[in-house]
């Protein structure tokens, strides 16, 4: 018997939020990180305070950039990231 793999391509390339400061108003960045993770108040806080922080991992590019823009309307500063390649698709 042999082994098969299949590699499925897709036009989703997965993206991640990091926030890299979250600016004065750290109690709002934390209630922002809690609605988009579903994480409790608390850490959320501790989330948003140790930076920089990867605050949503492989999600679409549209969520991800929905999300950096809630960060920057509480004062945040966050970016969008497109995750890396994995190993064993390069040649």
């Amino acid at each position: 018997m042999t082994d098969e793999y299949i590699l499925l391509v897709c036009d989703h390339v997965p993206h991640d939020v990091v926030l890299i400061d979250p600016g004065a108003r750290s109690l709002d960045v934390a209630q922002v990180v809690r609605r988009l993770t579903g994480l409790s108040l608390w850490r959320s806080k501790v989330l948003a305070a140790q930076i920089p922080a990867v605050i949503l991992d492989g999600v679409p590019q549209e969520d991800a950039e929905a999300a950096v823009t809630a960060l920057r309307d509480v004062g945040a500063q966050a970016e969008v990231r497109e995750q890396p390649e994995p190993d064993f698709l390069r040649p």
